[in-house]
């Protein structure tokens, strides 16, 4: 294990009673986790050799652990749940996560995903063996909200078993044994903040789609075509400012994003700059105007409201647009308002 890697073990089975607390020797880890070795008859032996051996690493938001046992041991934690989420990755042997009355075994072809609570016990094989990598709750609830464009009502809870075969998950798998391979090199993702920061985004975007969870299905509603809230945001603060001088700078501080992540989603989801977006949603304003009537005004007047300041570009582009001309929209519109305005008189006389 890398030199990065804070390492303990232990060779005395006295060490695993129901009030152990090896993991609190590991710097910075703060849950209280108790290990009991399953088999009674191995409390009262000694042995020369480690019998558990764990190495921790944490890097960014991200922690890595790698842990082993010789004998059956079951983990409890005392205290509060935890604040990170465990992706169990088991080399060797099994575990079996045991909560609200539910067991979920992982093996080398399945993996486990759990937040560790008082409520919840794992019990690892003989000669077991696995990585395990943590996300903090709060970060990926965040992506989460990101994601839906809303608060979350309740806490996000991962469905614990996940089959690394199938589905994203394989390539979540692939990515969480590169990131761990990563983590033991002195040179690696882990010591460069920037890389660290994609690559955690990355994780947390493929926990979120590759294990099922209790947001899963609001999450596929319209995923193949869903547009990122940073569009939605944008477009409506357009809307809502077409007659004002906003630049793009404004729009970007509006949508809550960069100017560059603007123009990358917009070509994206749009086909168009934010630019090209602005100067259409503000023709789609002079023509809704224009066909309510509401403000009373020539077409020019309007559009002029609307920062077109060249009325030739503008004719050009309404009609490229919607097909005729401003002028002919207005009319059309001062037809149907004397229409309606007969049919009304007709109605006061009684016809």
């Amino acid at each position: 294990m890398a030199a990065k890697f804070k390492t303990t073990s232990s060779v005395d089975p006295a060490e695993f009673t129901a009030s152990s607390r090896i993991s609190t020797r590991l710097p910075g880890v703060s849950c209280n986790y108790a290990y009991q070795l399953r088999d009674r008859a191995l409390w009262r032996m000694r042995f020369n050799e480690s019998i558990f051996a764990m190495a921790d690493r944490r890097a960014g938001t991200i922690d890595a652990c790698f842990a082993e046992n010789r004998f059956s041991t079951e983990v409890t934690l005392s205290g509060g749940e935890s604040n990170n989420f465990v992706v169990v990755m088991p080399c060797k042997g099994s575990l079996t996560l045991l909560q609200d009355g539910a067991a979920t075994t992982a093996s080398e072809g399945r993996g486990l995903v759990m937040r560790p609570s008082p409520r919840a016990r794992v019990v690892f094989s003989d000669a077991g063996a696995r990585a395990n990598l943590c996300f903090k709750v709060a970060e990926v609830e965040a992506a989460l909200q990101h994601a839906l464009d809303r608060d979350l009502r309740r806490p996000l809870e991962f469905a614990p078993g996940l089959d690394w075969t199938c589905g994203l998950a394989v390539s979540f798998k692939r990515q969480l044994d590169a990131v761990f391979g990563e983590f033991q090199s002195l040179d690696g993702v882990a010591d460069n903040p920037v890389a660290l920061a994609a690559m955690t985004d990355l994780l947390v975007t493929l926990l979120l789609r590759a294990v099922p969870h209790n947001y899963t299905a609001q999450l596929d509603i319209g995923a193949p075509c869903a547009v990122p809230a940073y569009v939605r945001r944008a477009e409506e603060f357009m809307r809502a400012n077409s007659t004002n001088p906003i630049r793009i700078a404004d729009v970007a501080v509006a949508a809550g994003c960069s100017v560059r992540n603007l123009h990358g989603v917009f070509r994206r989801f749009r086909g168009m700059t934010p630019l090209a977006a602005l100067h259409a949603i503000r023709l789609d304003a002079v023509s809704e105007e224009l066909r309510t009537g509401r403000s009373g005004t020539s077409a020019a007047a309007v559009a002029r409201r609307h920062g077109f300041t060249n009325l030739a570009r503008f004719a050009t582009a309404y009609r490229r647009r919607f097909g005729e001309a401003p002028s002919e929209t207005a009319h059309s519109n001062e037809g149907s308002v004397s229409a309606r305005a007969k049919i009304a008189a007709g109605r006061a006389r009684g016809v």
